[in-house]
């Protein structure tokens, strides 16, 4: 049985006929949603126009600031809670602190941005959440 066909604001409809893949197994790859091949990312955080593999045009993306969002708030906690404990524990000079706490904000921060907007465009393509967005 053959998945209905969707359409996007473009116009552009999506025939093509791929199992549904999980959004985290494409989106934290940094792959296509559809085919789970093509590369989603030109660069760090910059998008290919369509799939290599499948073709799948990338214009109905629209990721916004929902990734930095998310980045902001689990790096946040775990440092934050990071910073608290080795104060109430060891309490060391302020210094220490700058030492530990920025190289480890810069890693999460950067680590986890790029996987995150790919997961967050893989479920925006699962999820067809182009369709509801008004032309």
């Amino acid at each position: 049985m053959s998945e209905p066909a969707t359409e996007a604001p473009t116009g552009y409809v999506d025939r093509a006929l791929y199992p549904p893949l999980s959004p985290s197994q494409t989106g934290l790859r940094g792959r296509c949603p559809r085919c789970g091949e093509g590369r989603l990312f030109k660069g760090f955080l910059a998008l290919q126009p369509s799939c290599s593999n499948c073709g799948l045009d990338y214009t109905f993306i629209d990721s916004g600031d929902g990734p930095a969002v998310f980045v902001i708030l689990i790096v946040g906690f775990i440092v934050a809670f990071l910073a608290l404990y080795v104060e109430f524990s060891f309490q060391p000079p302020f210094w220490v602190h700058i030492l530990l706490w920025v190289p480890l904000i810069l890693i999460l921060s950067f680590g986890m941005l790029r996987p995150l907007k790919g997961l967050m465009i893989a479920i925006q393509y699962r999820t067809k959440a182009e369709q509801g967005r008004l032309q």
